[in-house]
């Protein structure tokens, strides 16, 4: 079942016509909503016009040069991610551009295959940086029709969750979001951001968790041409493209030993060197990291560094789990059901009171992110304006004594967990050192393929359902050769 979300922006500025016609043909409804310049001063206006989300730029236009545009838009507004599309003769011309802040750049011709990553990557980037995250005394001063993710939460848990961003957003201090997958980092990790005082320089994101080693290094800290295979060009990594400005590590506890000495130096140092590279590169970014796994744990069996712990933890935050949030949830259940019966034109009057005690009943392992997905399908479920039992999706249509449902878990987890311990021993018996990534890849390589044919290879509905982004879904199926033909 789809769920339509609100098309996010691009503008393509180039004077090929085919072109134009190509990025619309592969950037179709309702995911993306495509805009076309065929010169400097239409893209200019288009710009002040629509506010698009991303731009996708030909360094070479009839009436300026695209290096010149970019310093044009970035005055207008720094965090709009702009993309630039080269010639083979001018990529160096286009990596100096990357230096002086573009998103990152691409050469022609290309296939859709190739750009379509590097689009969704800036559409997202964007979404992070410009979506407001909006706390709850800022409720009441927000437009009641605009599409924002609002903080919502009355528990002491959740009051001091706020008090915590209020008191250290405007510190230019690393801050570490610890909670279970769904409870709404990324949402902290922009509300920190926004009330910044580097609220109007670039944002960037990387989820440590979905990019193999070598290519995080090289996201991170660039590389120079030849430093290794397939290396053809430089690149600039995040930490140079965001100087001054703020980098979210998502999932910092997945990083391996290796990055994670590596990212301290650079922490510590406030330097780095591109991959390959010997010069010296200053840097000077906030950064914001966030995990759901359990670092002192991590400490004490040495998969991650207590130097680095003590370094990112200048400031903690910490996000309770949905199932602790007590009279929270039947309050952002009917904040939920209202926010997405608008946007997808359903009637909604009130919640049945058994439907809400089922609600209540449901241990949401998800969290926030089980909750909305939940709201979203019941509503296209429902054929009246009040939300009956029935209209549940099918793991809830039933109610299931408390016991028996937690019996029955225990049960399918063990079973599950002889599995993998039974795979883990063999690999070691093997000899393995590869064993983590080897088994966390195995387990992406099933769950991504069936959510994918679950939803006819629809990416945009699939990431939503796995709860990442369309780049780190793309970057995954790319890494773990998943065929989606």
């Amino acid at each position: 079942m789809m769920v339509m979300t609100n098309p996010q922006t691009l503008l393509v500025i180039d004077d090929d016509p085919l072109i134009l016609q190509c990025m619309r043909l592969c950037l179709p409804e309702p995911d993306y909503h495509v805009l076309t310049a065929g010169s400097a001063e239409q893209a200019m206006a288009a710009f002040r016009r629509e506010q698009p989300d991303a731009v996708l730029l030909d360094i070479q236009l009839p009436d300026q040069s695209g290096l010149a545009l970019i310093h044009d838009l970035r005055e207008q507004d720094r965090r709009v991610p702009v993309i630039l599309m080269t010639g083979h003769g001018t990529s160096e011309t286009a990596i100096a551009a990357m230096s002086g802040g573009a998103f990152d750049y691409i050469t022609k011709p290309f296939e859709p295959d190739e750009i379509l990553p590097v689009i969704d990557a800036a559409l997202e980037t964007s979404r992070m940086a410009r979506k407001p995250a909006i706390l709850p005394s800022e409720i009441e001063h927000a437009s009641a029709e605009k599409p924002s993710d609002r903080m919502l939460g009355e528990c002491p848990a959740m009051v001091e969750v706020f008090r915590s961003i209020g008191r250290v957003a405007s510190r230019d201090t690393a801050v570490l979001i610890l909670g279970e997958t769904g409870t709404g980092k990324e949402v902290v990790a922009r509300a920190l951001y926004q009330h910044s005082s580097r609220h109007d320089h670039v944002f960037h994101a990387i989820n440590c968790a979905a990019i193999p080693e070598a290519l995080l290094e090289s996201e991170l800290f660039g590389h120079e041409k030849g430093s290794f295979t397939g290396a053809d060009q430089r690149r600039i990594g995040k930490f140079e493209i965001c100087n001054g400005g703020t980098l979210f590590l998502d999932e910092i506890g997945d990083m391996t030993p290796v990055m994670q000495t590596k990212l301290l130096r650079v922490l510590q140092e406030k330097e780095f060197e591109r991959v390959g590279g010997s010069k010296t590169i200053k840097t000077d970014v906030r950064i914001i990291a966030a995990t759901n796994r359990d670092l002192d744990s991590a400490m004490a069996d040495g998969s991650f560094r207590s130097d680095l712990f003590y370094r990112l933890n200048e400031f903690t935050i910490s996000l309770p789990p949905l199932r602790e949030r007590g009279q929270d949830l039947p309050k952002m259940a009917e904040h939920f059901f209202r926010l997405f019966s608008r946007q997808l034109k359903k009637d909604f009057v009130s919640i049945a009171p058994e439907t809400m005690q089922r609600l209540i009943d449901h241990d949401w392992p998800g969290n926030v992110r089980e909750l909305q997905g939940i709201i979203k399908q019941t509503l296209l479920k429902a054929s009246g304006p009040v939300i009956l039992p029935a209209f549940l999706p099918s793991g809830f249509a039933a109610a299931v004594p408390p016991a028996a449902k937690a019996a029955g878990a225990a049960v399918a987890s063990r079973e599950w967990q002889d599995g993998l311990a039974d795979e883990i021993r063999r690999r070691l018996g093997e000899g393995s050192f590869t064993i983590g990534n080897d088994i966390h890849d195995e387990v992406d390589r099933i769950l991504i393929s069936e959510v994918m044919k679950s939803t006819g290879n629809n990416i945009s509905e699939a990431s939503n359902r796995l709860g990442i982004s369309r780049p780190t879904l793309r970057s995954r199926i790319n890494h773990l050769r998943i065929d989606v033909s």
